[in-house]
Formats: structure tokens, C-alpha cells, sequence
């Protein structure tokens, strides 16, 4: 379609979607006369449940006698232990590989299952022969999301049964994609940053004796060196980022997907396409674009009055990307606090003092504080720090480009992914299928030359 052509057709769908408003505008107000959800949400902002689910609990409010709800301190939960237990416990930097045993297996190993259970995982690292270079080198993308998605659907045709659906192969498939999210994401960035900027391509593969966060920062830097400390953050991050419920979107799109009886691949390539949107996995990144700003603007201030100044600005939708949004706080489930923004916090405190950072860390903390203060006085609304708050500033410590944020978040998830598409296959296995009401009108058919 040439230029002109594609003004002309534009034009013309600039007039029939100007007409088709008359006709789809659905009114807030039949929401509440047909009782129905909008988004899946009850009018005091909880989640309406369509689900159960022994993976992870997310809590953020308490339920009272009489049904109302009230705020409490957030926890999140995997298969009933505290996520707080399971970061602060960790032996080395093996703690996701840990947490991935406990979301698919649903209990903890012992010391001689785990170190099976690590051999199974790295023998399943490495990429099928030839997918790198004819699926990722070859055909580089501007987005790594979207490469991992099509990166998913491809490492279909290298399974020798790829539409075994049931509970054991679901597993099976299910680890070899965590396995391999890691080596996938980072040659995608390579592939693009060679492609797209000219810059020199080098590839690590993964070593079977590093775990995965040690693999990611091996494959992810030239020199394929680190830190303890920065590996031991970074298998944080991905603890942290495991799961978070059945109810988020993403997951709720795995589950959706799974329970039509397709095959894996395509209902982890459906939540990666979930995570991807700026709502969900995306919002790290408008956290690190929005701080970017500010501290453009006042540097690593300890003034609380400039700092007040930037605050008040992004509030009265002044600053930034005039939305009156300040990204990183407030959250659809936690009320008080959110649990892995707690943890987060001291973790990034310990890497910043290792690199000399605290100046950095010290205004995050001043902004934060700033934030949550101005929320109480103007709205008297507790506002939690969210996860996205901390995260693009780990990550960032970590040498870790902005391109791989929400790729890092996906790697992390699929474990949640597939234990909730497993427990859904063997407790469930129906498909899933919410309904909507119909509130257009009714008409007679009308023949062309009459209308």
C-alpha cells in the first residue's frame, strides 16, 4: 500500500470510526445495573474470584465479620511459606531454583532432592542445535518481548511431542522453558544490540555449575564477571518476581489459555504477551523513565523542599508525562505495604553500599518517603511502594539495560506460569469461559439500497 493509498484508507476509517461511537458506547452506569464486574473487580476495588489455587496467596486486605474490608501490612505467600522466609533463608544463589522446586512440586526439598533437581535444570540450559543462530541471530527483534514470545512458539517445532498435554509432560516442557528463558533472553539482546546498533556480538554459553542468576549476569557481560553480593540480588529479584497469584493477568491469561487443552507453548506466549503491556510487567519501565526525570532535575538531592517540589509537580500532572501519576506507588491488591518492595529495599541498600551508591539509594529513599507523605495529607491515603519502585534501580545497579527489565520479570514468572497451568490441568480441566452481557439494541435487517 503506497502512501496515498494509506492516507485515502485512512481517511476513510477516520469516518467510519467517528460513526461506530454512536454505536458502542457502552455507559459506566450498566455496569451497576447489570451487577456485572468491570474488569473482574468488585466496587471496593477487590478481585472477583474465578479461581482456587494452592501456588501463592497475595494479601493485601483482611476480610471483616460483616464482609466489608479492611487494609492490612501485604504478604505474599508460595505454597503457604512467607516470601520473606524464602529470600532471607537462601543458601547461595540458587534461591530461584529452590522456589521453582516448591511452586511446581508444592513442598521444599530435602539437601539430596535439590541437588537432583539442579542437575535436572542445568542439563536443559543449552539451546536446541541450531536455534540460536537460525532462530534468534538470524532474525533479531526491536523488541525482546516480542521475540521471547515467538522465541516460546518456535522451541514448538524442536519437541519431539509438543501438543502432550497432560500433568507429567506439562512439567517436563514446563521446565525445560525455565531452563531456557535465560540463554533465550540474553542472545535476543545480543542479537539486537549487533543488529539494530553494530555493536560486537559475544556469546557465553550457560555453564551448567552457575545457577541461573550467576548464568544471566555471565551471559549478559563481556567479561562474564560478578560479584557474590550482585548475583545474590539478582536471584532475589527472581524469587521475588516467581509468582504473585493466579489472579494477575498474566497468570489468569496462562490459565485461560491452558484450559482450552492447547499445548504449553501457547499459553506461555499468551502471558508473555500479557506481561508485556505497561500495566502489568511493563510498569518498571515507566518507574525508571519517570525517576530518570526527576533526578535530571534535582540530582541526588538531599533537599527536602526540591523534592517536595517534583512531587507536587507529577501530582497536579505537571511533570513527567502529565498523567498525575507517580509510578511505583499504589498497587490493585496491597493496601499498606507490598511485601517484595520491603524486601527489595534493604537488598538494593546492601549492593548500594558495596558500589558506592548510597547517595543514589539515599534519594530513593527521600522520594519514596516524600511521595508516601504527600498521599496521606492531600488524599489521607496510605499510598504502599510497589515492587517497580526498586526493581529498575536493582537492575540498574546490576548493569542490567532497560531492554531486559521486563524480559527479566518473564523469566522469573514462567515458573508461576507453568505450576498454574499444571494445577489447573489436574484439578480442573475444564475451560474456562467468563461471561458477558449483552446491552446493545435489537434491529431488523435492512437491505443496502434502503439504508
Amino acid at each position: 500500500m503506497g502512501i496515498s493509498s494509506k492516507q485515502n484508507d485512512d481517511n476513510v476509517l477516520a469516518v467510519f470510526y467517528g460513526k461506530s461511537a454512536t454505536y458502542t458506547n457502552i455507559p459506566n452506569t450498566l455496569f451497576s445495573e447489570y451487577n456485572v464486574k468491570k474488569g473482574l473487580r468488585n466496587e471496593d476495588g477487590t478481585g472477583v474470584r474465578i479461581g482456587l489455587t494452592r501456588v501463592s496467596d497475595v494479601i493485601g486486605y483482611d476480610t471483616q465479620e460483616d464482609g466489608t474490608v479492611a487494609p492490612c501490612e501485604g504478604r505474599l505467600l508460595f505454597r503457604g511459606y512467607s516470601l520473606n522466609d524464602l529470600v532471607m533463608n537462601r543458601k547461595g544463589n540458587y534461591g530461584f531454583e529452590e522456589v521453582c522446586f516448591l511452586l511446581l512440586f508444592g513442598y521444599l526439598p530435602t539437601k539430596a532432592e535439590f541437588t537432583s533437581f539442579k542437575a535436572s535444570m542445568s542439563a536443559r540450559y543449552e539451546l536446541p542445535n541450531d536455534f540460536l543462530v537460525n532462530e534468534l541471530l538470524r532474525a533479531p527483534s526491536k523488541n525482546l518481548m516480542n521475540r521471547l514470545q515467538t522465541a516460546t512458539l518456535l522451541l514448538y517445532n524442536y519437541d519431539e511431542d509438543p501438543d502432550a498435554t497432560d500433568a507429567y509432560e506439562t512439567l517436563r516442557k514446563g521446565l525445560n522453558l525455565i531452563a531456557k528463558f535465560p540463554a533465550i533472553g540474553c542472545y535476543s539482546y545480543q542479537a539486537k544490540m549487533h543488529h539494530f546498533f553494530r555493536q560486537s556480538l559475544f556469546i557465553h554459553y550457560p555453564r551448567p555449575d552457575f545457577s541461573i542468576a550467576e548464568n544471566i549476569l555471565y551471559m549478559l557481560r563481556p567479561d562474564g564477571k560478578f560479584t557474590e553480593r550482585e548475583a545474590n540480588l539478582l536471584d532475589a529479584l527472581l524469587v521475588i518476581h516467581a509468582d504473585h497469584g493466579g489472579g494477575n493477568n498474566s497468570s489468569f491469561t496462562d490459565i485461560v489459555i491452558g484450559s482450552t487443552g492447547t499445548d504449553l507453548y501457547s499459553a506461555i506466549s499468551g502471558s508473555i504477551g500479557s506481561l508485556k503491556g505497561p500495566k502489568h510487567g511493563g510498569a518498571n519501565i515507566n518507574v525508571t523513565n519517570m525517576m530518570n526525570q526527576v533526578i535530571e532535575r534535582t540530582g541526588y538531592t538531599t533537599d527536602q523542599n526540591k523534592v517536595q517540589a517534583v512531587v507536587d509537580d507529577l501530582l497536579n500532572g505537571d511533570f513527567f508525562d502529565q498523567s498525575g501519576l507517580i509510578y511505583g506507588f499504589g498497587h490493585a491488591v496491597y493496601t499498606l505495604s507490598d511485601p517484595r518492595a520491603e524486601l527489595l529495599r534493604d537488598l538494593c541498600r546492601m549492593l548500594a553500599e558495596e558500589q558506592n551508591k548510597m547517595d543514589e539509594f539515599r534519594f530513593y529513599r527521600l522520594f519514596e518517603k516524600t511521595v508516601k507523605d504527600t498521599a496521606l495529607a492531600r488524599k489521607n491515603k496510605i499510598l504502599p511502594t510497589n515492587v517497580d519502585f526498586y526493581s529498575g534501580f536493582a537492575y540498574r545497579m546490576l548493569g542490567i539495560p532497560e531492554d531486559l527489565f521486563t524480559p527479566l520479570f518473564a523469566i522469573s514468572r514462567v515458573a508461576g506460569w507453568v505450576a498454574h497451568n499444571l494445577e489447573n490441568k489436574m484439578y480442573d480441566g475444564r475451560i474456562m469461559r467468563p461471561a458477558t452481557k449483552y446491552v446493545g439494541e435489537y434491529h431488523d435487517f435492512v437491505a443496502m439500497e434502503r439504508r
